[in-house]
């Protein structure tokens, strides 16, 4: 039996980071792996093709904007393949980086086929070949959660898995559920020509963003998307060619007709494969529990990504495979931190999320915070732009130091870098304003959230006051 300083089950982002990592480190590693390529979830259902379908949408978007706006005339129909294929350029770009020849040629030892445990120390790949690790990390993410609606065995829909494998672009589309992935791809549906209806269970989206944040996010998918709050999706069914989604709402039993249904309700963990009780890892409810150093119960043994359900983003996985490098191979106990973290919803407008919401923030620090707004109508670029319906929202403790910041806006996730770097690095909200940007740009909006904690602590304070008096007996 082959023995191995550290085994990854699993080649996403958080895998690929801790099996890199270590092997540079000198160790020797195994990666598992039951995909046809590396880069998991991300590269081949998520982040990169989402992204690549997005800005096709985009730009269709763009071109019928334009042309109402200008008085032009467009004619025929959106190549809906042509954005499928471009999808597909962009994830074969990528997995040439996500080769299996260049992990190898870091000297990780690469194993096709679905790992399980056999006991705590021993991995099966495909319930075969046995190899053994001294320690070992599950990084074998997530799949979309289908529930048990009636007739949904009977039915076909797509998920975010499938979506990309479409031939043909369905007239109407009805999403259940309202997630922030389902978001993404809703619009974008809506934006090729599609009806798109999103069917939610709570009277809201984006219920994780702050409360500004809410409502102008909202509006302006309105204005694309047909929401039906506070409903509950009682069965779908198929009815001469159509796909028929009965649900509730107020009581009352509606039914709508469509071409497609999209299932968006939520995910779930990709451990009900790996024989967790032959280790004796604890988990609850498919999610394998973890303490600050990323270890289970089984102190050799470690979860990262979305197995864990701490932070069910690819960079937050990515992160989280830099410290397991620290923590499995050298035997170090840091601990994970996602305060500083940030997530981004790449619709249109963008979605920026950093730390604590202000409720949040009022919860842990009291009434004492201090909150600074800036909308998008208030900057020259935005203004510029006709992009004015977006907001900026920096939440800090008395003394400057930030606690969490968002933002809705147009790529708001490029130009909210700048308060990552400052919170990460401990900097005051104040530090921003002594930063240049030059005019007219987009991010000059946190340059005037700084000015207004200095105007707020400078001039409603005490130095008027003196300044008063030194001018007029000193100058």
């Amino acid at each position: 039996m082959v023995e191995y300083d550290l085994i990854v089950i699993g080649g996403g982002s958080g895998g690929l980071t801790a099996a890199s990592g270590a092997a540079s480190m000198g160790a020797k590693v195994a990666l598992i792996d039951d995909q046809p390529g590396l880069g998991g979830d991300c590269l081949h259902f998520g982040c990169v093709p989402s992204k690549a379908f997005i800005t096709a949408a985009k730009e269709v978007h763009a071109v019928y904007k334009g042309a109402a706006e200008f008085g032009l005339t467009v004619s025929g129909d959106v190549l809906f393949e042509r954005a499928i294929e471009r999808v597909k350029e962009a994830i074969d770009e990528i997995q040439e980086i996500d080769s299996d020849e260049r992990f190898e040629s870091l000297g990780v030892d690469i194993y096709r086929g679905k790992g399980a445990f056999k006991d705590e120390h021993t991995i099966t790949i495909d319930g075969e070949n046995p190899i053994k690790g001294k320690r070992i990390v599950i990084s074998t993410g997530s799949r979309p959660n289908v529930p048990p609606i009636n007739g949904v065995e009977n039915v076909s829909f797509i998920t975010n898995e499938t979506i990309f494998n479409l031939d043909y672009l369905p007239k109407s589309v009805v999403f259940i559920g309202g997630g922030p992935v389902g978001l993404e791809l809703a619009q974008s549906l809506s934006r090729f020509g599609s009806d798109v209806t999103v069917i939610e269970t709570s009277q809201s989206v984006f219920k994780k963003e702050d409360h500004e944040i809410i409502p102008i996010v909202t509006k302006a998918l309105e204005k694309e998307l047909t929401f039906v709050f506070e409903a509950d999706v009682t069965g779908i069914s198929e009815q001469n060619g159509h796909k028929v989604v009965t649900y509730k709402v107020n009581g009352e039993e509606k039914t709508i007709e469509s071409g497609a249904i999209m299932m968006s309700t939520g995910r779930k963990p990709n451990t009900d494969k790996l024989n967790l009780e032959a280790a004796g890892v604890n988990e609850n409810k498919g999610y394998i529990t973890v303490n600050e150093s990323l270890q289970t119960n089984k102190s050799h043994i470690y979860a990262i990504g979305d197995v864990n359900g701490a932070f069910p983003f690819t960079h937050g996985a990515g992160m989280e495979g830099k410290l397991i490098v620290q923590n499995a191979v050298f035997g170090l106990k840091r601990k994970v931190n996602y305060d500083n973290v940030p997530w981004v919803t790449y619709t249109e407008p963008e979605v920026f999320h950093l730390g604590l919401t202000e409720q949040e923030a009022k919860e842990k620090h009291g009434e004492e915070i201090r909150v600074f707004k800036v909308g998008t109508d208030d900057v020259d670029r935005f203004i510029a732009e006709r992009k004015k319906d977006g907001l900026v929202k920096v939440i800090t403790d008395k003394k400057g130091h930030i606690l969490g910041a968002h933002a809705v806006g147009e790529d708001s996730g490029s130009w909210m870098q700048e308060i990552v770097f400052a919170k990460e690095h401990g900097h005051k909200i104040g530090d921003i304003s002594t930063v240049i940007h030059p005019y007219p740009t987009k991010g000059a909006i946190l340059n005037q959230a700084a000015d207004m904690y200095w105007r707020e602590k400078l001039f409603d304070g005490w130095l008027p006051k003196v300044s008063e008096k030194y001018i007029k007996w000193v100058r």
